[in-house]
């Protein structure tokens, strides 16, 4: 590969790397307001049987779907062609924008769907698929990948939406595209007073102007109306069970739907799973480790090329990572984007933190650094490409809803808020996880502090007795989602229903790594119902 730009592959169901950290506990007593926040509308008071028919009887409109909009993502991520030669379709499907509510102000959500041949007793149903966040376009994500999933077709019809308050169901957008530029290329780590002002002052900004575009909106975006909505899909599309595949927060979703409706959950595979227990500090403290893992598992691999642009020696290569970091803090470094833009510390961070997510990726990272490194004109393109993939920036320069409804949806969710305080208390700890990661981390958990809503929960009530087995696949190598979470979702479950299979290898979600063990297993049982042995390992 020559120093140009290049067409970075992007993969939106998982670039959402602070899913599970954006929020947190306020340990020094409530963050000064001028006013008092709303609350999250509660959605776990009406079960879908006493919705009105109108909502529970509605037919949807299944038609050729239309190029994708740019709050749903990159439009260059065409869909994949059925093997078969059938056609993607959308609809779209009215839910109730409060749940307490029913009959009140409605939300229009879109829905996309591969439809599957099989008739009869071979039809098992709709599988429906949430590819995380939260905040990743389904509508964008399945058609793109759509291949990965043609064996599931055989007996399922495959169908992915927008949630609400993502893509093309009302999606919150915070900010305009050129503030945005601004907001994600800003330091992520403040390193004096005047610094934390301005932190404060940009995530000010970015919570008001959520409120003011859609204020209305944000207390009804938790994950349980979410949840909710799903039990409406499974009844619009004739299913008497939910058959689902959730990945990396599509775990969460997935868990707490089965908490609401457990005797309603029918084949449901987990993938990437998150982990359910404990604060937002730990679970944030959790991701630092996890990116280290895979930061360090990078760098192993990278010291065995002879041409690795850190050296061949990984502590060297992690401090000379950490010195391009730092140098970039004071000087973003030129690129070749055509409106301009640099590459400051924070899209620096956010690239080398994408491609982590994936070893398919990797080759992408070590030739972003090897430009980034060079002697004579060094150049950030390939990682300011990889930094707008994590911050759902479209080559034309316009953005998708993905990291505005990721706040959203998780500062709905959560009633834990931070002090600056708080922060430079956890930092030292956040650091011994990880030198590059930590202290980035470490600050993005004031992100809910000035959010307009207040939060329901500390964490998800994912407690489903009496479900039907949930296939919970966790990797070993997960940045994300580290692979301990598998364990704590399995137990917070309840007995009998989570099922454990280990992937042993790298990056976020094992069911398209190409593992052959993973998918015969998740596909066994989603297309036969044939439950494997708890506690299965498939290898790398």
């Amino acid at each position: 590969m020559t120093r140009a730009r290049r067409a970075i592959p992007c993969l939106l169901a998982v670039s959402a790397l602070l899913a599970a950290a954006s929020c947190t506990t306020d340990a020094a007593g409530p963050v000064s307001r001028g006013r008092t926040p709303a609350l999250a509308a509660r959605a776990d008071a009406t079960d879908t049987d006493d919705l009105p028919e109108s909502l529970t009887g509605q037919r949807l409109d299944w038609s050729p779907c239309d190029n994708p909009e740019p709050s749903q993502g990159d439009d260059q991520m065409a869909p994949s062609p059925l093997p078969d030669g059938g056609e993607w379709e959308c609809a779209t499907m009215t839910a109730p924008r409060d749940y307490t509510e029913p009959e009140g102000e409605t939300i229009d959500l879109a829905l996309v769907r591969a439809r599957s041949r099989a008739r009869g007793e071979e039809r098992v149903g709709s599988l429906i698929f949430n590819f995380g966040g939260p905040g990743g376009s389904g509508v964008i994500t399945l058609p793109a990948f759509g291949q990965d999933y043609a064996d599931l077709r055989k007996r399922f019809d495959l169908v992915s939406f927008d949630p609400r308050g993502v893509g093309d169901s009302e999606g919150v957008s915070c900010l305009d595209d050129a503030e945005l530029d601004a907001y994600f290329a800003a330091d992520p780590v403040p390193g004096n007073a005047r610094e934390r002002r301005e932190l404060t002052g940009r995530l000010k900004d970015f919570a008001e102007g959520c409120e003011e575009r859609a204020s209305d909106l944000l207390p009804h975006l938790t994950t349980t109306a979410t949840a909710r909505d799903l039990d409406l899909m499974r009844e619009v599309l004739g299913d008497d069970k939910l058959y689902y595949f959730g990945i990396s927060y599509g775990t969460e979703l997935g868990g707490v739907y089965a908490h609401l409706f457990p005797r309603r959950v029918g084949r449901a595979v987990f993938d990437a799973v998150v982990d359910p227990a404990g604060d937002t500090e730990e679970g944030a403290l959790g991701q630092a480790e996890g990116f280290q893992l895979a930061l360090g598992n990078y760098l192993e691999r990278c010291a065995d090329s002879a041409d690795c642009p850190l050296g061949r020696d990984p502590d060297d290569a992690e401090d000379r990572l950490a010195g391009l970091l730092e140098r970039l803090a004071d000087r973003p470094m030129a690129t070749q984007d055509p409106d301009g833009r640099r590459l400051t510390q924070s899209l620096a961070w956010n690239g080398i933190a994408q491609a982590l997510y994936s070893e398919d990726f990797w080759p992408y990272l070590t030739q972003g650094l090897d430009d980034a490194l060079a002697e004579d004109a060094p150049d950030g393109t390939v990682l300011l490409t990889l930094g707008d993939a994590m911050n759902g920036r479209n080559p034309d320069g316009t953005y998708s809803t993905l990291q505005s409804s990721l706040t959203a949806i998780t500062c709905a969710d959560s009633s834990e808020r931070y002090s600056e305080r708080d922060v430079r208390d956890a930092l030292d700890e956040f650091e011994d996880a990880s030198e590059i990661f930590g202290p980035p981390m470490a600050w993005g958990l004031l992100t809910c502090t000035h959010w307009p809503v207040e939060g329901r929960r500390a964490h998800p009530d994912v407690a489903a007795g009496g479900a039907a087995p949930i296939l919970l696949i966790g990797t070993t190598g997960d940045p994300a989602t580290p692979y301990e979470g598998t364990a704590h979702m399995k137990e917070a479950l309840g007995e009998d229903v989570g099922v454990e299979l280990t992937y042993e290898g790298e990056g976020h979600g094992a069911y398209n790594s190409g593992n052959d063990c993973v998918r015969s297993a998740a596909n066994g049982y989603l297309l036969r119902g044939e439950v494997p042995d708890d506690g299965t390992t498939c290898g790398g």
